[in-house]
């Protein structure tokens, strides 16, 4: 079982956005959006555990076309998550998203099931 969890954090604007953490302490994936209150952003996350697998995604160069990136997109092609940071590589990054997606199918109905909040 995975040790990775879920945060939600309020910004400096008063919304807020979640991100996953490992347990070494580095951010695995965070929100795609910013939302108005804490149950969007849980509503958030348990539709992109429950509805990953049909969701597009994949690398592309991060803003400022300085490294990659990775994210995932729901069906209305809002950004659904991010990856933590960016990579110097191509194939480092398509490595951490493959990842994410296979973490996603083995611990998002663990996620969806606990009290993570």
């Amino acid at each position: 079982m995975s040790t990775t969890r879920c945060l939600v954090d309020s910004g400096a604007d008063g919304r807020y956005g979640w991100r996953l953490v490992a347990q070494n302490g580095r951010v695995v994936a965070r929100s795609g959006g910013c939302y108005d209150d804490h149950g969007q952003c849980r509503d958030a996350f348990l539709a992109l555990c429950a509805g990953h697998a049909a969701m597009a995604g994949g690398v592309q160069h991060a803003a400022g076309g300085s490294g990659w990136v990775w994210l995932l997109r729901d069906a209305e092609g809002r950004t659904a998550a991010l990856s933590g940071r960016s990579y110097e590589r191509h194939s480092t990054c398509r490595t951490a998203y493959q990842r994410f997606r296979a973490l996603l199918a083995v611990e998002g109905q663990r996620w969806t099931a606990t009290s993570l909040w």
